[in-house]
């Protein structure tokens, strides 16, 4: 680190000023105090543990270098640990395509679930036990392929493009789906639902939906197997492409290649379609609930075709007595309007006859008085004047007026009263404007 010196003089003493007359003493120097003083920090840490175990630098180092691997394998021990394949050891690293990225740093068990802290931990604990260099200094004459295996697994693993395109192919990260046999001896729930969640990984929707159990409803079943039917995938197929030249001088080799490997994504794209839909095929097969829901949906539609049986049974039945009721009341009906037209008839045959026997006694009051002809036999035109008169009257009033008119005629056997009679009731009609002033005149006085 560089240093500046900077020169800063003293004030100017003021004029006149004198150190014998003017300078005034204001305290005093504490007495001396004798400490030892000794080296601190890391340094004498490391000067002290090398002096104490009598070792050399070199060798103080190679110690704690394997005291730091072993601390790091200790801590990750629980969580990122799992014994090495020798096969995978002996992998040729130009072979990296071929090699589980996740089985060389130790991560199997998480695979796409790792993240990324996970990887480079993983990486970290890979390296302090493979590194050349360390293997070199044990004495050990193997090659380093295996190391770069590791730094191949852990730049793609912790590159989010190419992690993608692998784990899109990761076929260790699947889960075979159990046998229809193997369904039917154990847990149909269990045995299916990781198949479903590995499968999961692939889709553009999140979250997925799960598999559920025996207790979930019919809409809930329903949602799950059209999530499936309609499967949204990102997965891609670039990780198994050929590789593409990178020189320029044969660039239709280049296009070739890469006409060729979009057709085999393609093909793979619609075979894993494919292969999904005969899985949830075959879960769907599988599935008693649906069967449960089946058998519910005929029992429902049994009870609602018995029901409308019953209703139109009902209704049928309901209508046949309302026609009966119908039927039964027409007849009644018909058989009191026979009635009341034969009443009619016979109460009109009765005022008709009535009407008739009221005529001839108007007729007979007239004749019996000879026709209003005081002397001797009435003359025929005295006769017809009389009757004409009385047949006007007749015609001008109803069968009441003419059986009330009868009546007061009955008994009335001189001309005097029966002509009183006929004046009154020709001055009633002709009040009331149903005869004409004048226009009988054989009847009133």
């Amino acid at each position: 680190m560089a240093s500046a010196q900077v020169s800063l003089p003293l004030p100017l003493l003021p004029e006149g000023w004198s150190g014998e007359k003017d300078f005034k003493a204001i305290g005093t120097l504490s007495s001396p105090t004798q400490r030892n003083i000794e080296p601190v920090g890391p340094h004498f840490l490391a000067h002290a543990r090398r002096k104490r175990h009598h070792r050399t630098f070199s060798e103080d180092d190679r110690i704690q270098a394997q005291e730091n691997v072993k601390k790091v394998e200790d801590e990750d021990a629980g969580e990122i640990s799992e014994p090495e394949d020798p096969l995978m050891l002996q992998r040729d690293a130009k072979d990296w395509k071929g090699q589980d990225h996740y089985a060389v740093l130790g991560l199997s068990k998480y695979r796409y679930r790792a993240t990324e802290d996970q990887i480079k931990r993983a990486h970290r604990k890979k390296v302090l036990r493979h590194h050349p260099d360390k293997k070199a200094a044990a004495g050990s004459t193997e090659d380093d392929s295996f190391f770069k295996c590791i730094q191949k697994a852990t730049e793609i693993l912790l590159d989010p493009v190419k992690r993608r395109q692998y784990d899109s192919v990761d076929e260790n990260a699947d889960v075979e789906p159990p046998s229809k046999k193997d369904t039917k001896k154990g847990n149909f729930y269990k045995l299916w639902d990781p198949v479903f969640v590995a499968e999961g990984r692939f889709s553009k929707v999140q979250p997925v939906p799960r598999l559920g159990n025996d207790k979930s409803t019919k809409e809930e079943v329903e949602k799950f197997y059209n999530f499936w039917y309609n499967f949204d995938s990102w997965r891609t197929f670039e990780y198994q492409d050929e590789d593409v030249p990178d020189d320029n001088e044969n660039r239709d080799q280049k296009r070739h290649i890469e006409r060729k490997n979009t057709n085999a994504r393609k093909k793979k794209k619609t075979e894993d379609t494919s292969r999904l839909r005969r899985v949830v095929d075959d879960a769907l097969a599988l599935d008693e609930r649906i069967k449960k829901f089946r058998t519910e949906e005929r029992a429902n539609k049994d009870k609602r075709r018995l029901d409308k049986e019953a209703e139109t049974k009902r209704l049928a039945e309901e209508a046949a007595k309302a026609k009966e009721e119908e039927a039964r009341l027409n007849a009644e009906k018909e058989a009191a309007e026979k009635a009341e037209k034969a009443e009619g008839k016979k109460a009109k045959e009765a005022a008709k006859n009535a009407a008739k026997k009221n005529k001839r006694v108007l007729k007979s009051s007239v004749k019996d008085v000879n026709y209003f002809e005081q002397g001797g036999n009435a003359s025929a035109g005295q006769i017809d004047a009389v009757l004409n008169d009385v047949d006007l009257l007749i015609g001008k009033i109803d069968n009441e007026e003419l059986a009330a008119l009868a009546g007061r005629l009955g008994g009335k056997k001189d001309a005097k009263g029966v002509k009183e009679v006929y004046a009154d009731e020709v001055k009633r009609l002709v009040s009331i404007g149903t005869l004409k002033d004048g226009e009988v005149k054989s009847l009133v006085a």
